[in-house]
């Protein structure tokens, strides 16, 4: 049973518009709401606790920090629907300009990540799944491995990426900035070690998720009755694996490709990459959370438009779920 064609449609709607924009108004109330947590305000952070509380309440009230909050929420939320990000409570300037000052920086380097982790990420899947299915000593070590690689806090691989590339080989300049009224591509060589830190940990992350869909993939009838007959082992894979696995790996480098765009902070800050990540942090610094909200609202948007892309090739394909 496929079900009427007004029963699809529905579904059809609810899984390429609604669901989509619903999860988008419930990541933007988040936003704001995490903003709002925040232990001061912009007024506090600009005046640097040497302003009276009159003057504070007057400078809260030039940025219309004194209305309440749902009102805030509606302003930003409505104008985020016109294309309008609001100003920086800090500079002034529209938030839409700096952000798309940065943002070619954030995409080299993001997409520099994704270069490296996109190959690593389907080859330890394949690994790990491989091990797996044929139940070999190596199944634990490898799935051990690569599962600790993933849960390795990023700082952390960043800075031992940074020792021994710069601080023991040379190799590789310790701090990526920028050229000056340049672009990152032309000095490559401050790309190297930051994406390097995305790259790695994301490319261990996406084969945990997917390896199992690797081993599972493997003891489907039509690949084992491939293998039986002799099929070399790379057209199997290409042939009789890859086909079914599009849909979950679509979904797995989506949520690897937005997760870097949204954990670019702590790489940029470490290396002093003048990107997204960093102006993220500073934003936060001075509670300008116009910037704050521009920027994470970017990396959810870019995470959800990746799922939507998977779903419509798992429709596409007809491997996805059905939901």
């Amino acid at each position: 049973m496929t079900g009427t064609p007004n029963g699809r449609g529905r579904r059809f709607v609810w899984r390429f518009a609604a669901r989509p924009a619903a999860a988008l108004f419930l990541v933007s109330v988040a936003v704001f709401g995490a903003t709002e947590l925040l232990p001061s305000d912009a007024a506090q952070a600009r005046s640097g606790g040497r302003a009276s509380a009159a003057q504070e309440a007057a400078l809260r009230a030039e940025l219309g920090l004194d209305r309440p909050a749902w009102k805030r929420y509606g302003s930003w939320a409505g104008g985020l629907l016109r294309g309008d990000a609001g100003r920086s409570l800090v500079t002034g300037r529209p938030v839409s300009a700096i952000v798309a000052e940065r943002l070619p920086a954030t995409l080299a380097l993001a997409g520099g990540a994704l270069a490296v982790a996109v190959p690593l990420l389907l080859v330890l899947a394949w690994l790990a799944g491989t091990a797996a299915h044929h139940g070999s000593r190596a199944a634990g070590p490898v799935g051990g491995l690569i599962t600790g690689v993933a849960a390795v806090p990023q700082i952390v691989v960043a800075a031992a990426l940074a020792v021994v590339f710069s601080g023991l080989l040379r190799l590789l300049p310790p701090v990526s900035l920028l050229p000056a009224a340049g672009s990152p591509l032309d000095a490559p060589e401050i790309l190297v070690l930051p994406a390097l830190a995305l790259a790695v940990p994301a490319a261990a992350y996406g084969a945990v998720l997917l390896g199992g869909g690797v081993a599972d993939t493997l003891h489907r009838p039509h690949v084992t009755a491939a293998v039986a007959r002799g099929v070399p082992r790379g057209r199997v894979a290409v042939r009789h694996v890859l086909p079914h696995l599009a849909a979950p790996a679509a979904r797995v480098l989506a949520l690897v490709a937005g997760g870097l765009l949204a954990s670019t902070a702590v790489v940029e800050t470490v290396f002093g990459y003048a990107g997204l990540g960093e102006l993220l942090v500073g934003s936060v610094g001075t509670r300008d959370t116009p910037v704050v909200q521009a920027v994470a609202m970017l990396a959810a948007a870019t995470v959800l438009g990746g799922l939507l892309l998977a779903d419509a090739l798992a429709a596409v394909t007809g491997t996805g779920d059905a939901r």
